[in-house]
């Protein structure tokens, strides 16, 4: 009897037989797994992911039977039994979850644990496959892996995951495959592209250009210094590297040029940019594609939920669009820009969606972007993380930023951060050196201002930016100098495509040397390019002031003493900050008693981090206890589905609302009540969304002000601000000035509904 995979709408002449198919994901696997050293181990995991269909039960469902048949657990038996204790406990995981994901060992979870699975009754299988298949005798760890005593389990936990992404990926790419022969097609683009060596070459140019046309400045010739000294480390050996460099340093090229000539050195095969906020992503995207000219928009993979890659700006084809969205199911491009919320809640993951990508960071260079942007409460296992991938996983890491976290663990008990990174090494040139050459401000506490105090200071100088840590406060500051020349506000209670064209405005007045008083909660600190000579920064964490002080005299153009970022408290307790942001500004104070002349100056920094985390505390550090976890599941416990549960960056408790700002939004709304498959009109959507907590949310749904769009189809997923008129919003509900007010929703007059 002929055994199959996957049957057609046709007689049994075209479908593919089950040995084919695991032969041939077995190979696929193998390659993939071979970028760690455990070819053989993805090799075993695709020959017996689908041993199940190798029962008479599973040949009737495909003949048409409608009985439900388990056909993944069977090869996670057989792996456990041919290699016991050890990689084949692995397998077992990878194979039982590659359809519905990676499952807890032993506890209770989303998914049925493993060990449950194993005991449950399975269909016979017949004893031909042992002809079929050929397996190994014996299963390895690759040479050099080693377990640490404190987390040996994360390090196998990890492996694991690894092998599960080698084995989802093999198995998609096989069956895409076959489809499309069937249907007479060639199976769908992926990966290729421009090597490293041509985009090192077309960088190499744009840099060449650059430098020509830049300006003798001691600026310039700064970043130039800090462009080759960062290359001439490339040769280096993988592993953890620090770039350490002011806003303003270049660090971005720099980066990418050291990122594409350690490649090379090493025989990587790709970039990853992570980076902390979505609306920093698009514009690096757009940095690097501009630097690597024609080859740019093949090269640069912008993987994050934001982008629409039908915008005219990339200048993609259909079949460039949608080969671009097949290269980030798995990352298969050479270069890769997205956000850290997708990467290291991938490296977590147990959906095989999340982690089919994962195989490809292995044997790649990570720049982590804004590295003290991590988030504490997941600290220690973010980094445990990054660890593992330069130790087994041919991966170099390297933390960029102008406030560098204090991650190194080393033997000085006060300096080391426990379970943190080994031989870190600095890529820019003597950074202490570095920060006293581009220093641009002069930063000082002002002491506890009020609202009248604020206003005050807004108004002595013409041009002014003022940071706040809450959005009430924002609007409220904002509405005091409204009346005023120049007087800007940005929110995220703003849409993105709002926000764009207020930025524009802000440049536009500010270049003009007009009037620009700007109120803004701390969105403005993410990497967006504005000039002030003035910046007033609510107390907050030294990191967030060192990224306020990058929009005061970014340029360079007027001496430190004329260019001041001024802390200050508020006195109005309604505007307190959250509790985590009282605890980054009590760290700050701390600070500033000893660093008070020089509070930005990398000693300052460090002693900012390391004073952080000892008030944190191991455990406030790993709040979830993920580590400590994974080491008393031990092997049989490993807790994937846990993991996936409580590794979340953001804590999603809200609610999005669209608002139809424009044509174009209104236009995307209206194409809902066409279509069943949503996804490209929610990703051109995207840009117009607010997101709303909770208690607002349904104080707004309550009031009707806003309402789901085809909710038989889409249920709650396109929630709506109402227009009040056609093709206009009421200044009442979404204002201009501040965007969506959620506090207070008024229910509309009678009036208002009239048409």
């Amino acid at each position: 009897m002929t055994f199959y995979a996957h049957s057609t709408d046709s007689s049994h002449h075209d479908w593919q037989t089950l040995a084919d198919h695991l032969q041939a994901v077995a190979e696929l696997a193998a390659q993939r797994a071979d970028r760690f050293g455990m070819a053989d181990s993805g090799r075993v995991a695709g020959l017996l992911h689908d041993l199940g269909k190798y029962s008479h039960d599973f040949q009737r469902r495909l003949a048409g039977s409608k009985e439900a048949v388990d056909h993944s657990t069977a090869g996670a038996l057989v792996a456990r039994e041919r290699f016991p204790g050890g990689v084949g406990e692995l397998l077992a995981y990878v194979i039982a979850g590659h359809h519905a994901g990676l499952a807890n060992g032993r506890d209770e979870g989303g998914r049925t644990p493993l060990a449950q699975r194993l005991q449950a009754e399975l269909p016979a299988l017949d004893e031909c496959w042992r002809n079929e298949l050929e397996l190994p005798s014996q299963l390895r760890p690759p040479a050099g892996f080693s377990t640490r005593k404190d987390r040996g389990f994360f390090q196998l936990a990890f492996l694991t995951r690894m092998l599960f992404s080698c084995l989802v990926d093999a198995d998609y790419l096989d069956t895409e495959r076959f489809y499309a022969a069937t249907e007479g097609r060639e199976a769908p683009s992926r990966g290729g592209g421009p090597g490293l060596d041509v985009l090192r070459e077309a960088l190499d140019i744009h840099l060449k250009e650059k430098q020509a046309q830049a300006s003798a400045s001691d600026v310039n010739r700064c970043r130039a210094e800090i462009l080759d000294t960062v290359r001439e480390q490339a040769g280096l050996e993988p592993g953890h590297f620090t770039l350490t460099v002011p806003t303003g340093g270049g660090k971005t090229l720099a980066s990418l040029a050291f990122a594409l000539d350690h490649a090379l050195a090493h025989g990587m095969d790709r970039v990853i940019y992570v980076i902390p906020f979505t609306s920093i992503v698009e514009q690096n995207a757009e940095v690097f594609r501009e630097a690597l000219g024609e080859f740019g928009n093949s090269a640069v993979l912008e993987h994050h939920s934001a982008f629409d890659n039908r915008e005219p700006r990339h200048r993609h084809d259909r079949d460039s669009r949608d080969k671009l969205k097949r290269d980030s199911e798995n990352w298969d491009a050479p270069i890769v820009v997205t956000t850290a919320v997708q990467f290291f809640e991938s490296l977590f993951a147990a959906k095989t969606s999340r982690c089919r990508k994962l195989h490809n960071i292995a044997r790649s260079v990570v720049i982590l972007d804004e590295a003290q942007t991590m988030p504490l409460p997941l600290l220690r296992p973010s980094v445990a993380a990054l660890d593992e991938l330069a130790r087994h996983y041919h991966t170099s890491v390297v933390l960029c930023t102008a406030t560098q976290p204090a991650l190194a663990e080393s033997d000085d008990p006060e300096r080391s951060f426990a379970g943190g990174l080994h031989h870190l090494r600095e890529l820019a040139p003597e950074p202490r050196g570095l920060y006293q050459r581009l220093a641009r401000v002069t930063v000082r506490h002002i002491g506890t201002l009020d609202d009248s105090g604020l206003h005050d200071e807004m108004l002595e100088v013409e041009q002014a930016l003022c940071i706040v840590n809450n959005r009430r406060h924002a609007r409220a500051l904002y509405q005091s100098i409204a009346d005023q020349p120049g007087a800007f506000h940005l929110t995220t209670a703003m849409c993105a495509i709002h926000r764009r064209k207020v930025l524009a405005e802000i440049r536009h007045t500010l270049a003009a040397g007009k009037p620009c008083r700007v109120v803004s909660t701390s969105l403005i600190e993410a990497g967006v390019d504005v000039d002030f000579p003035r910046v007033l920064r609510a107390e907050a964490g030294l990191d967030s002031i060192a990224q306020a002080a990058g929009r005061c005299n970014r340029e360079g153009k007027r001496s430190a003493a004329d260019s001041e970022v001024r802390i200050f408290a508020t006195a109005n307790d309604d505007w307190a900050p959250p509790p985590e942001l009282k605890q980054f500004a009590q760290a700050t104070r701390e600070v500033l008693r000893h660093h008070g002349d020089d509070p930005l100056a990398p000693d300052a920094i460090e002693a900012y981090f390391r004073l952080l985390y000892w008030q944190q505390g191991p455990q406030q550090l790993d709040r979830h206890g993920l580590l400590k976890q994974i080491e008393e599941g031990r092997l049989d416990g490993l807790p994937f589905d846990t993991l996936e549960q409580k590794y979340r960056l953001i804590e999603n408790t809200q609610y999005p609302v669209i608002i139809p700002y424009d044509d174009e939004a209104r236009e995307s709304l209206r194409h809902l009540a066409f279509t069943e498959k949503a996804g490209g009109i929610a990703r051109r959507l995207q840009p117009y969304i607010v997101q709303v907590p909770e208690r607002g949310f349904r104080a707004l749904e309550r009031a009707g002000l806003i309402a789901a769009i085809e909710p038989d189809t889409f249920g709650e997923q396109f929630m709506v601000l109402i227009d009040e008129r056609p093709g206009e919003l009421n200044d009442n509900l979404y204002s201009s000035a501040s965007g969506l007010d959620w506090d207070e929703p008024t229910f509309r007059s009678a009036e208002s509904n009239l048409w």
